[in-house]
Parts: structure tokens; C-alpha cells; sequence
């Protein structure tokens, strides 16, 4: 099983030096896969969960690639109706050949409507154009002579029916976002539901899970996923390779924004987490 790391591209702590920093201790610690979020407007809605300065994932993960040699690029996720579809079946194919093979491409529906709004796109069409541009990447990346990248894989994010039923229904990995297990063990079920409802086979999984290391075990009920000491955090990993995740990413951000101008401790959790995966 891969394991990966949600770099925080946004906050006061968002520079170009961190952003490099978080790329080498990363790949330096071993870990898989390295992925960053998207948001195009800063709006009050964005802001209060995901401040600015906020770098663009494309244009981050060009670069990183390039400082990089060996870990997966990735977006958790892409905010599918704010690009038209060709523009990103564009710069994703571009990034899949310059980075040598190693973009994930995480798809998602949006949530922030004041965002929506300011970019002018209708927030109740948000699902449709997420179909929209899934369809229309699949085609153009069909186009070997053009694109020449090849399928590039694709993983649908969101913890909604509707999420789990685009994946199913696209053949790809779910990505469920920061959950509880009791509410991932239940989701679980509904999805394998939903998979033979359509007449599919259960996709794959790649969830993202907190990180939070604590020096006590957490006996909350609704304690998430990757949130407790590192052996409550080791099993919650190995609970969800039992389930079938292929890959699952750790997210160290707490939602502080100050969080981003000290990374080291982001950092000392994942070492610690590196030493004793499986």
C-alpha cells in the first residue's frame, strides 16, 4: 500500500522555499505520494478554511516536478467545474509527460458557492459539469498523437453518494476526505451497494485521513481517522489496506493557518509515522 502526504499550498506559510521543503522531507521520508489542494478565488468562504496566498496545484506540481525524482504528484482535489475540461486535459497531460509519469489526478465537485459565484460558474451545475469534464478527459487523452500521455489516472473525491456513485460508475478510485472509521466502515457498505446496483465492480480506494499524533489514546467516538497516537494511527492505516485502500494520504494540516509558517511539526509527525509504516 502507497502512502502519501497533503502539502499544504496556502496559508501566511506558503512560499516557494516551504513548498520545496515539504517536497524533499516528503520524498526525503519516503513516502509515495505528494499532493496539493486547488482553489482559484480567495473568497470569504475559501479563506476562512484555506487562507491566501494560495498556489495554484498545476502550476506547484510543474514545478515541484522539477525538484523532485521519484515521488507521485497529485491533486486532492481538483475543483472540476472551474477550468473548461480541455484546458486541464491540456496542462494534466503536459505535467503527466514533463514529470515523467507521475501525476494522480483527484477530481471533486466544489463546495465553496461565493467562489462559484466569482468565477461565474452556476453552483447547482456542479456535478454535471464534474461528469462533463471527466468524459471529455478520457476522450482527449484517447488522442496519442496530441496528448500523448496515455489515461492518467483519475480518483473521485467527495464523501457523498453521488461521489461514490461517479466513481463507481467511472471505474476509478474513491477518494473520501477526513472521516471517522465507524462512518467509513458504513460508506463502505453503501458503496459496494452502489456497485451492484450498477452492475460494476467496487472501485478501488484512496482515502485521506487526518494526522494528528497525540501522546494519549483519543476514546472519542467521533475521533477521525489518522487522529491519536501512533498506534491508534497504525491501525486505523492498516484497517483501511484490510478494506482495500491502494493508497491512503496523510493530511497534517489542523486548520490553523499559522500551522503553515512552522511546518517542522507537520514534519516530525510523518517521520514518525515513515519509521513504523508496514
Amino acid at each position: 500500500m502507497r502512502i502519501g502526504v497533503n502539502v499544504p499550498n496556502f496559508g501566511p506559510g506558503a512560499n516557494p522555499d516551504n513548498l520545496a521543503r515539504w517536497a524533499k522531507t516528503s520524498e526525503g521520508l519516503g513516502f509515495d505520494l505528494l499532493m496539493l489542494s486547488d482553489h482559484v478565488a480567495i473568497t470569504s468562504d475559501v479563506a476562512r478554511q484555506y487562507p491566501a496566498p494560495f498556489y495554484e496545484p498545476f502550476t506547484t506540481l510543474s514545478w515541484l516536478a522539477g525538484i523532485t525524482t521519484r515521488i507521485g504528484l497529485g491533486t486532492t482535489v481538483l475543483i472540476a467545474p472551474y477550468r473548461p475540461p480541455l484546458l486541464v486535459a491540456r496542462m494534466a497531460a503536459n505535467l503527466q509527460q514533463l514529470s515523467g509519469g507521475r501525476l494522480i489526478l483527484g477530481v471533486g465537485v466544489g463546495w465553496a458557492r461565493e467562489e462559484f459565484e466569482a468565477l461565474g460558474i452556476p453552483f447547482e451545475r456542479r456535478g454535471a459539469l464534474t461528469d462533463e469534464l471527466l468524459r471529455a478527459l478520457r476522450v482527449a487523452w484517447e488522442n496519442d498523437d496530441d496528448y500523448r500521455c496515455g489515461q492518467i489516472p483519475i480518483w473521485v473525491g467527495g464523501n457523498s453518494d453521488a461521489a461514490m456513485r461517479r466513481a463507481v460508475r467511472l471505474g476509478s478510485p474513491w477518494h473520501p476526505l477526513r472521516f471517522t472509521m465507524p462512518w467509513f466502515r458504513d460508506a463502505l457498505d453503501r458503496l459496494k451497494d452502489i456497485a451492484a446496483e450498477l452492475d460494476q465492480p467496487v472501485p478501488e480506494l484512496a482515502p485521506r485521513i487526518y494526522l494528528r499524533l497525540t501522546e494519549k489514546p483519543i476514546d472519542d467516538p467521533d475521533r477521525r481517522a489518522g487522529e491519536g497516537t501512533l498506534e491508534q494511527i497504525l491501525e486505523d492505516i492498516e484497517e483501511l489496506r484490510l478494506a482495500g485502500a491502494e493508497t491512503v494520504l496523510l493530511d497534517p494540516y489542523h486548520g490553523d493557518p499559522d500551522e503553515t509558517l512552522r511546518p517542522e511539526a507537520a514534519w516530525q509527525a510523518l517521520a514518525t509515522v515513515a519509521a513504523h509504516r508496514p
